[in-house]
C-alpha cells in the first residue's frame, strides 16, 4: 500500500466487531499510527472473544472502550465525543449482525450507540460466511447503506474459516486504505461522473520464447493516480502492464504485456474518457522479428533489430474531444526542461508531469517521486520529494484548477 502523508494527524476511529477477521485489523492500526494519524478502537463484546483490548490498545497508543456503561469511569456522553472527534470510520471486520444495526438504526451497544452519533465519512468492510454474504437481506441493507453515504468496501473471494472458498474474506490492506482515503479525501466529489484512463507500468516486448525488452517500471505512480481518481468520485480504467502490485478494488483493470496491446486497449476505450493518463512506461522500440525459438549462446556479439513503437499518446491525441484532457509524463536524465515542454507541444497535451528520474529518493520503483508539472498555459508547478500518492493529489488538483 502507498504511503501518505494526508493521514498525518488525522482522527481515525475503527469499530471492531466479532469475527475471526478481527486479528487483521493489527495491521490496518500498525499503518496508520506509521503515517502519523492518530487512532482510536471500539469494540463490541462478540470482537473481544477473537482480539483483546490490550493487543489493539498497545498497537492505537490509545485505550480501547468496549463497554456502553463503564463501572469505573465517566460515560454519560462519552459515546457523542469519540463520533465528535472522529474524522473518518472504519467498521472493520463488520459483521452481519452489526450491518443490520446500522441499517435499522438500533443502539443498544457502545459500538452502534457510537455509530448512531457519527457524522463523519464511514467505510464499512463486511467480512462473513458466503452464505451470510449472499443472503437478500444483507445485500439489501449494503445497497441501503450506500444510498446513505456509507462506502462499502466490499469482501474478497478466497478460503474461508468454515475450511471452504468463497466471498465474504476481510477486504486486503491495500483495499482498506484506498477505501478509507477515498473517505477523507477533501475533494471526493470533483471527479464524480467522470471517466479517467490511466496506463500504468512498464511493457514487454518479445525477443524470443525467454527474453524480452522492458525496463524498471514498478507501475507505482500509476496505480496512485488511479487510488487518486477513485477517491474523487471518478469512474477508473487502469490499464498496466507486467506489476507486483495488488490491483486496485472497485476500479477496472485491464492487464497488458507489449506497446501493442497497451494501443490496442486505450484506443478501444479513449473516446469515452474525459481524462486520459498516460503514466506508463511504454518501450520505444520492439524487435523487428520475434525469434520462434529461443536465441542460442554463440558468438561474443549479438545484433539485434529493432523498430519504433507506436506512440500511443501522440496518436490518441489527434482523435481527442474538445472536453477532454490529456496528461504525459516525460522522464529525463538531460535537458529536462525543454524535453518537457516539447513533448507538452508535440502531443497537444494539457499537462505533463516531469519526472528526473536520477532524483535521490524519488523515481522509478520507489514510494516517492519528485516532480514538475507543466501546464499548457505555460505554468509551472515544482513539487518537493512527497509519497506517490501525494503526488497524485497534486497532479489532479494541479489540473483540474488549471482547466
Amino acid at each position: 500500500m502507498f504511503p501518505c502523508q494526508q493521514l498525518e494527524n488525522k482522527h481515525i476511529l475503527i469499530a471492531i466487531t466479532g469475527g475471526i477477521a478481527a486479528y487483521k485489523v493489527t495491521e490496518l492500526v500498525r499503518y496508520l499510527v506509521t503515517n502519523d494519524a492518530e487512532v482510536r478502537i471500539i469494540m463490541t463484546r462478540a470482537a473481544e472473544k477473537f482480539i483483546t483490548r490490550l493487543t489493539m490498545e498497545t498497537l492505537s497508543q490509545n485505550p480501547v472502550e468496549s463497554e456502553l456503561f463503564p463501572e469505573k469511569d465517566y460515560a454519560a456522553t462519552h459515546h457523542v465525543h469519540l463520533a465528535d472527534w472522529a474524522d473518518a470510520v472504519m467498521v472493520v471486520p463488520a459483521s452481519y449482525n452489526m450491518i443490520g444495526k446500522l441499517r435499522a438504526g438500533i443502539a443498544d451497544d457502545l459500538v452502534s450507540t457510537i455509530m448512531a452519533a457519527v457524522h463523519c465519512p464511514t467505510v464499512i468492510a463486511p467480512a462473513m460466511n458466503v452464505h451470510m454474504w449472499l443472503n437478500p437481506v444483507l445485500q439489501d441493507n449494503l445497497k441501503n447503506l450506500q444510498k446513505l453515504g456509507y462506502l462499502i468496501c466490499p469482501p474478497e473471494e478466497g478460503f474461508l474459516a468454515e475450511g471452504y472458498e468463497g466471498k465474504g474474506r476481510l477486504a486486503s490492506l491495500d483495499h482498506l486504505i484506498q477505501y478509507l482515503y477515498r473517505a477523507i479525501h477533501p475533494a471526493k466529489r470533483s471527479l464524480l461522473g467522470k471517466k479517467v484512463i490511466i496506463t500504468a507500468g512498464r511493457t514487454e516486448e518479445t525477443i524470443d520464447p525467454v527474453r524480452i525488452l522492458t525496463n524498471r517500471s514498478s507501475g507505482r505512480m500509476g496505480y496512485a493516480l488511479a487510488w487518486e481518481a477513485f477517491a474523487r468520485g471518478a469512474d477508473v480504467t487502469l490499464i498496466h502492464g507486467p506489476t507486483h502490485l495488488p490491483d486496485p478494488v472497485d476500479i477496472e483493470c485491464v492487464p497488458v504485456n507489449t506497446a501493442q496491446d497497451m494501443f490496442a486497449e486505450a484506443k478501444k476505450r479513449f473516446t469515452r474518457s474525459d481524462i486520459y493518463i498516460s503514466a506508463a512506461a511504454i518501450a520505444d522500440y520492439t524487435p523487428e522479428t520475434v525469434q520462434p525459438r529461443k536465441i542460442k549462446k554463440g558468438t561474443d556479439k549479438l545484433s539485434l533489430s529493432l523498430k519504433a513503437t507506436k506512440d500511443i499518446l501522440k496518436e490518441l491525441s489527434t482523435q481527442r474531444r474538445p472536453h477532454q484532457l490529456l496528461v504525459g509524463y516525460a522522464m529525463e536524465t538531460d535537458e529536462y526542461e525543454k524535453n518537457a515542454l516539447k513533448k507538452l507541444n508535440e502531443k497537444d497535451l494539457d499537462l505533463i508531469v516531469l519526472n528526473n528520474i536520477l532524483q535521490q529518493d524519488a523515481g522509478i520503483a520507489k514510494d516517492s517521486n519528485q516532480v514538475i508539472l507543466y501546464h499548457k498555459n505555460g505554468n509551472k508547478k515544482e513539487l518537493p520529494v512527497l509519497p506517490k500518492l501525494d503526488v497524485a493529489f497534486h497532479i489532479f488538483h494541479y489540473l483540474l484548477e488549471k482547466e
